[in-house]
């Protein structure tokens, strides 16, 4: 039997991620990752990467902490590996601090992290404008070294890697099996999902090594994350804006709120605007089996889009759902019919 002809369609965290997937849960099969944008230039390269998971409003919290649950499982192995430094993953632990007490005290990913507990009277006293608040140990996955580190072991593979924009999902008949669309954004285009719209978010990388600690305002509009190299100052979210040019007003707004948070960061230099495009859908995360037909043939089709802001916190729990779908899809047509003993 030849290998089956998988194309995944989308480059970013989402994307790569799937393709790694299915190379582990698909025998037999040829995989060819296909995008017009790869790393540095997607939208996962301005993620803060902090494994803090989002609720989507059509997703049981069950799932959802199944899939945060196997994206920490497989970031945790990789941060006590030696890929560590090149993964670009690693363990921070700070704070996340709230105005006034929230109607959930412990979320559903509490015993998902590591050391979860409320803070102390002690611990508030650097945040008096705060009231309540969690500490923790979590994970930050830095997409700029953890995407071309999973495109690197897709090629030791045997995945192929192209680069071409596609117009048409149905242009990959019959070159291709079955597709998976991780085309985020590009979605609207590809899957007609109108529903689909932008979540601009804007961000600052500066320079400020004695800062350990991440703080995230429960709304999670204002946070301070520390990475390797630098530190992730944010953010906005400005729904249906296209607009990739950083905004210099909205810079110093964020920078004003950080600093109100962490005052020390007033002394942060090297500071470089960032701006990303979430991939926003309002019923959340599309895991779905679509069968595209033209003229009698069918073309399988895997959707895995619609993460918004919390893609790298479920990446690969989705990634493996995903996986098992074309999996299905695999199986389906290709088993042999039995024979009749008539």
């Amino acid at each position: 039997m030849d290998p089956v002809r998988i194309a995944v369609v989308g480059a970013g965290v989402v994307g790569l991620s799937t393709a790694m997937c299915v190379s582990k849960l698909v025998p037999r099969c040829s995989i060819t990752v296909i995008s017009d944008k790869f790393s540095p230039d997607t939208t996962s390269d301005v993620a803060a990467g902090m494994l803090i998971p989002h609720v989507y409003p059509n997703t049981p919290i069950p799932t959802l902490k199944q899939w945060f649950r196997e994206t920490f499982d497989h970031l945790f192995a990789i941060a006590n590996s030696a890929e560590a430094g090149d993964a670009g993953v690693h363990l921070v632990s700070g704070w996340q601090i709230f105005q006034s007490i929230p109607a959930e005290e412990v979320p559903f990913w509490a015993d998902v992290v590591l050391g979860f507990r409320k803070m102390t009277k002690a611990e508030l006293k650097k945040f008096p404008q705060h009231v309540f608040g969690h500490a923790f140990t979590t994970l930050k996955c830095e997409s700029p070294a953890y995407l071309p580190w999973l495109e690197k072991r897709l090629k030791g593979s045997g995945v192929l890697i192209l680069t071409r924009r596609i117009g048409d999902l149905w242009e990959l008949h019959p070159s291709f099996d079955v597709v998976v669309n991780c085309s985020g954004l590009g979605s609207r285009q590809l899957a007609q999902a109108s529903e689909m719209f932008p979540m601009r978010g804007q961000v600052l990388n500066v320079r400020a090594p004695w800062v350990k600690h991440f703080i995230r305002d429960g709304s999670g509009l204002t946070y301070i994350y520390p990475g390797t190299s630098n530190v992730i100052l944010g953010g906005t979210r400005q729904q249906g804006d296209w607009n990739l040019s950083p905004d210099a007003e909205i810079s110093r707004g964020i920078f004003s709120r950080c600093c109100a948070l962490e005052p020390s960061l007033q002394g942060a230099c090297d500071i470089r605007e960032k701006v990303g495009l979430r991939p926003f859908r309002p019923a959340g995360v599309r895991l779905q089996t679509e069968f595209l037909a033209q003229d009698g043939r069918r073309l399988p089709v895997v959707h895995h889009y619609g993460h918004g802001s919390g893609g790298i916190s479920v990446h690969w729990g989705t990634a493996l759902e995903a996986a098992r779908l074309v999996s299905e899809c695999v199986q389906a047509p290709r088993t042999p019919t039995p024979k009749s003993n008539l």
